[in-house]
């Protein structure tokens, strides 16, 4: 397996910390723009589905209203590599900033990117109504 490169990207909401926290730490807010289904199996491992794979990972932390961090896990339960949302209150523009920090293959970044513009417009229409 190559190296993995960080990377972090930023997105906007019209929204409050407390209801952006509850879509990304609960299978139930995951469901809704991350995965076609979350569930939880275990001690805090989050199991995602999306059109016939399935892709576990273990919470490693949380603060409420602020961050989780997740562990993708491999085949046999290993910790591959950690994927982070973190939230940020930006006061001069009553904007609440998601800040997405995930590691990817070089080769790989583009698509990983684009994949996650994809994603975080589905949350970003969640809070639009």
């Amino acid at each position: 397996m190559s190296a993995l490169t960080s990377f972090t990207l930023e997105y906007g909401f019209k929204t409050t910390p407390r209801l952006l926290y509850t879509a990304i730490s609960t299978p139930e807010g995951l469901s809704r723009w991350f995965a076609d289904m979350v569930t939880v199996e275990g001690e805090n491992v989050f199991v995602f589905k999306w059109e016939g794979s399935e892709q576990k990972a273990r919470l490693l932390r949380s603060k409420e209203n602020e961050f989780v961090q997740f562990a993708w896990l491999d085949e046999l339960g290993q910790e591959e590599h950690s994927m982070e949302m973190q939230i940020r209150n930006e006061p001069v523009s009553s904007e609440v900033a998601l800040l997405i920090t995930d590691q990817s293959d070089e080769n790989d970044m583009d698509f990983n990117q684009r994949v996650w513009d994809a994603q975080l417009k589905k949350l970003q229409r969640l809070f639009s109504n």
